[in-house]
Formats: C-alpha cells, sequence, structure tokens
C-alpha cells in the first residue's frame, strides 16, 4: 500500500484500501471476545447496517478499487479468486479460498497458478459465474479508462507490459487461460509465491461481458457476493445495497451477511461521525465506520464512559511511520550522521505526538511486529525510552560534526499525527539534546507527496509511511528497498536510493516460496540486514480505535486491514 495522498484511496481502503494504515487483533476494550459486546451476543439475521464514512466510495468498479483481503463494502459486493480469513487477529492474516476450490495450485517453480472455481457460483440476475467472466475482469482492468487498481498484474503476467485492455485489444491476455468453466490458468513473467494474496484483489472478481458498460459500470456492477448495489448516488458519497437473493452461504465460508440492507452515507466530517456513534440515536444505534478513527481527545472521553468504551475497537495493520533518509545528500551520506539520528530519536515523544500509547505502539523495524510479516525483533541503534543523546554525540564527533550540525526535515501540513508537525516537533525536540540543530519544512499535502516521491526534488531528511497490500513482508520491503524498483521518471518509493545485488538477490528468492511461514521468516532477516544500514528510523506502528453503535454485535476485527469487517457485523 503506497503512502501519503498520491495513493490515499489505497490507505484508506486498506484499503486502501488506507490506510490506513494500522499484531495482536482486538476486540472489545479489553480485548476481550468482541462478539459478546452488546447483550445478547448471538448474530441474527435482518435489520439495517448503517456505514458512516468520512470518505465517499469512489468508482465502485472492482477494475478500479484498489482493495484486498475483504472485509470492507466492496467486499460485500464483489467476490474473489481468494480472500482472507474472517477472524479476530493474527489467524485474519491468513489467505483462504472465496470463489475458488483452494488458494492456487503453483507448478515447481511458482511461475503458473492454477484455480478452479467452485460449483453453483450464480450472479445477481441468477446466471452462473464462469472462469471466462474472472479472465475478463481481469483484462478490463487494463483499460486506461479504468486505471485505479492494483498494478501487479501488469508486471506479473506474460505479456501484459503493454496491454491496453479488451476494448481496443479483444484478442485478451494469452497469459490468462481458461480450459473450461471452471478452471483458470496464469502464467507469470518470474516465480511468485503470494500469488495467493494478489488473487484477493477487486481485479480478480467476476464480470460478465455481456453486462459490462464501460466507465459506467460502477453506478450498477453486477454482484457475485452477498449484496448488490440498488442505488449509488454522487460518485459512492451514498451507496445502498440489498441482499442478493442468488447469493448462496454454501458456497462462501466467509461472509455472514446477517443485515438485510447496508446504507453507507459518506462525506461526513470525522467529528460528526464519532459524534453520531457515540450517541447511537436511531439508525446509528446500528451504525459503524470503516474509515474514522477516534482522536487523542475523544479517545480520552471515551476512556472515562464504561458504555462508551465497551463499544470501540482495536485493531493492528501492517503500516510504519519512519524516517527517511536520502544518501545522496550530505549529511546524510555519511551513515555515522544516519546512526546518530537513529540513536537520538525519543520514541516516548513520538509516541505521544501520535496521540499516546493508546493510538501508537514504538517501533524499531521496519516491518510490523506481526507475524504474517515475519517480524523478527532487533534494535539496531538502541534508544531507549528518550534517546541515547551521548551515543548520538559521540557519533556525531566521529562523523566529523563534533560541534554540532544543522539539517532540514520535510514534514506534511496535514493533520494526520503521522507525518505531520506534531510528529516534526518531537524529533526536533529530541535531537537538540544531541547538538543537531532541525529547521522543519511543512509543506502543503500534494506539494509534500510530489517532492518526496521524486528523485529528482527527494529531500535528504523527511517523514514517510508505508502500509502493505496485504500481510507480507514482501509488498512492505520490495517497493522500498529492492533497486530494481527505483522510478526515476514517476512516483518513486525506494526513499534510500538502495540497489544492492545482496538484497535484490534475497528477495527475488522469497518470491519463490511457496511456503509462506518459510517466506516470513526469510523476510524478517532480510529487515534486520537492511536496518543495519541506516537508511530509515522506524518511529511507530498506528493501532486503530473505532466507536460502533450500541446494536452492533459479531465485531471482527483481523490483522490484515485492522479495521471492522462488515461482512460478519449483526444487528438488532
Amino acid at each position: 500500500m503506497r503512502q501519503s495522498s498520491v495513493i490515499a484511496r489505497r490507505v484508506a481502503a486498506a484499503s486502501v484500501s488506507l490506510v490506513v494504515a494500522a499484531g495482536a487483533a482486538a476486540c472489545g476494550p479489553e480485548d476481550n471476545d468482541a462478539k459478546s459486546a452488546g447483550g445478547d451476543s448471538t448474530p441474527h439475521k435482518g435489520g439495517t447496517l448503517t456505514v458512516l464514512n468520512s470518505n465517499p466510495q469512489q468508482d465502485f468498479d472492482p477494475a478500479r478499487l484498489y482493495t484486498s483481503g475483504g472485509g470492507n463494502v466492496p467486499s460485500l459486493v464483489f467476490r474473489t479468486l481468494t480472500t482472507r480469513n474472517r477472524e479476530n487477529g493474527e489467524a485474519g492474516a491468513e489467505v483462504v479460498p472465496d470463489l475458488a476450490t483452494d488458494t492456487g495450485r503453483p507448478n515447481k517453480d511458482a511461475t503458473v497458478w492454477t484455480y478452479t472455481l467452485r460449483e453453483g457460483l450464480k450472479y445477481e440476475d441468477g446466471t452462473s459465474i464462469t472462469s471466462a467472466d474472472i479472465k475478463y475482469g481481469i483484462e478490463r482492468s487494463f483499460a486506461p479508462e479504468l486505471s485505479g487498481g492494483a498494478p501487479y498484474l501488469r508486471d506479473w503476467l506474460v505479456g501484459a507490459a503493454d496491454y491496453q485492455g479488451p476494448y481496443k485489444d479483444k484478442k485478451g491476455l494469452t497469459a490468462i487461460e481458461t480450459p473450461d468453466e471452471r478452471t483458470i490458468v496464469f502464467h507469470l513473467n518470474k516465480p511468485e509465491g503470494e500469488f495467493p494474496y494478489l488473487a484477493t484483489q477487486t481485479q480478480f472478481t467476476p464480470v460478465p461481458k455481456d453486462k459490462d458498460t464501460g466507465t459506467k459500470y460502477e453506478e450498477h456492477p453486477v454482484s457475485s457476493g452477498p449484496y448488490k448495489v440498488v442505488k449509488n448516488e454522487n460518485d459512492g458519497e451514498r451507496l445502498t445495497l440489498e441482499r442478493n437473493t442468488h447469493w448462496s452461504a454454501s458456497t462462501d465460508a466467509e461472509r455472514k451477511a446477517y443485515p438485510d440492507k447496508i446504507d453507507v452515507r459518506s462525506g461526513l466530517d470525522s467529528s460528526v461521525i464519532n459524534q453520531r456513534l457515540s450517541a447511537s440515536q436511531g439508525a446509528d444505534a446500528a451504525a459503524v465506520t470503516t474509515d474514522t478513527n477516534l482522536g487523542p481527545a475523544e479517545l480520552a472521553k471515551v476512556t472515562g464512559d464504561k458504555e462508551l468504551a465497551a463499544r470501540v475497537g482495536t485493531g493492528h495493520f501492517g503500516y510504519t511511520n519512519y524516517i527517511a533518509f536520502n544518501p545522496k545528500i550530505k549529511p546524510f551520506d555519511n551513515v555515522k550522521v544516519r546512526q546518530a539520528i537513529s540513536y537520538a530519536i525519543d520514541r516516548s515523544s513520538v509516541v505521544n505526538a501520535a496521540g499516546g500509547s493508546a493510538l501508537a505502539e514504538p517501533a524499531t523495524t521496519f516491518l510490523p511486529n506481526q507475524k504474517s510479516f515475519g517480524y523478527t525483533a532487533y534494535d539496531h541503534f538502541p534508544a531507549g525510552a528518550a534517546g541515547a543523546s551521548a551515543k548520538a554525540k559521540e557519533l556525531l564527533k566521529e562523523a566529523g560534526y563534533g560541534n554540532g550540525l544543522t539539517v532540514t526535515l520535510t514534514h506534511s501540513n496535514a493533520k494526520d499525527f503521522e507525518t505531520s508537525p506534531e510528529i516534526a516537533t518531537a524529533i526536533q525536540d529530541a535531537l537538540k539534546k544531541a547538538g543537531i540543530t532541525v529547521k522543519l519544512q511543512g509543506l502543503e499535502e500534494n506539494d509534500y507527496s510530489d517532492k518526496i516521491h521524486n528523485v529528482k526534488t527527494e529531500p535528504g531528511f523527511f517523514l514517510a509511511h508505508w502500509g502493505a497490500d496485504w500481510p507480507s513482508g514482501g509488498p512492505f520491503l520490495a517497493p522500498i528497498f529492492d533497486g530494481r524498483q527505483i522510478v526515476k521518471d514517476g512516483a518513486n518509493f525506494n526513499t534510500g536510493l538502495l540497489d544492492d545485488k545482496s538484497v535484490n538477490t534475497e528477495i527475488d528468492a522469497i518470491n519463490k516460496l511457496t511456503d509462506l511461514d518459510a517466506a516470513a521468516t526469510r523476510w524478517g532477516a532480510l529487515d534486520k540486514k537492511i536496518g543495519e544500514q541506516a537508511l530509515t528510523v522506524p518511529l511507530f506502528h498506528p493501532v486503530y480505535k473505532r466507536l460502533y453503535g450500541e446494536d452492533v454485535k459479531n465485531v471482527v476485527i483481523s490483522d490484515w486491514t485492522g479495521v471492522l469487517d462488515i461482512s460478519q457485523v449483526a444487528v438488532k
């Protein structure tokens, strides 16, 4: 999942499907089983679930969405070959079959993946879902007018780099074969052991060719999930979903689909959303949010109210906020300067600036502290609770800056508690103790994003963050540290401009593994190795705290997204 507003929808979804970002799982305030929250714990079918969100569900077309794993609004309408296990916490980071009978069958070197569809799959009109529909759904995601989805297929599929979609090239992609109505085969350019994760992306949603209306498809996409779209107003600002009567629970082990109707209302101010969820009046008693956190002040009020505290869901998502260095710019070309800053950081003050320990957890590793990523504990430059200023001064002296150093830290002016002025100021104060004077350069969000993602304008010292497209070390480490992913004439995310042959080779070796547990161990070891170069200073991992209405039951929050899974929710 890309960082900052350049790919804001991805962060929001994560999906962004966003952000955003948030291992242990959680449920209620005491990490008790949230399925028992609110009296009678037995979930029942019926009623209307209201979703109160800040960001509209724009571009409601599976080709254009950037979401993975499910658990969000699109997952109610769009089924994919695989999805995530709909369980709390760590168990929810596992990939499981959805439309397919398994998570995929690779050939020996993981360059060919074969899937078989379940029997009895139906669209909302009762027609059968076929492998050709999935192939077509993927192909249309290559059409320029339907851009916005995950970019991996263009890179991974044989011969797909220049494909322009079925509207211009009716021959389709030869890399995808459909030998019969229930079988689909993918031919890849190189080994990809994590293809089952990719198959959770909405681009793997079946689309019936005779019902495709191009850019207007988002107004009424044909449902393969438990709900169908009956109204889409103002490009996803108001979505109304009702039951797809041709969906069968016997073909879908993951979605519970308890409510009869889903009413999605977006474009709301975050404070209004939290006020409405707190008051829980009328329809808001059966309401949730999938994109709005409690802020520090709101959380303080909620914590003091036992009834409200019982209606807070806590989640963690694979996401790291960090300092990035550009080692091509002095003095950050000197590893001892980078190490000195690493030692000088006061993570306690940074966590406080991010909203406190309830909303942020200190980080010393680039990979999030969750098993699925391959988390391996390390702290190469132990700063303690308040920063090791004496050690930092010692390193600065060795680097030739015994009389101190003045640097500029670039950050965003957005009030996001991640790359914003509060975090920058905490870093400024900590480094002052080590003899480093930090000048702050705050930029508006778009300017900030453009500056840090351009190799030609990237500053030497700036705040950044990264979230994974799926819970693995691959989409976390490769975009940031694989030298072959340095983009010189576009959006670049390899901020340290690292092009280390041994790192690139290890990334390729891990990508060949289809044993995801073995791969996770290797990703963790690679993270530890890269960390020695001090190209980043991990600061903290965010924690999501979100209110839900008093009539909401069966709250499930996995480590895949860190947010409430609305496919599991029941209402009174």
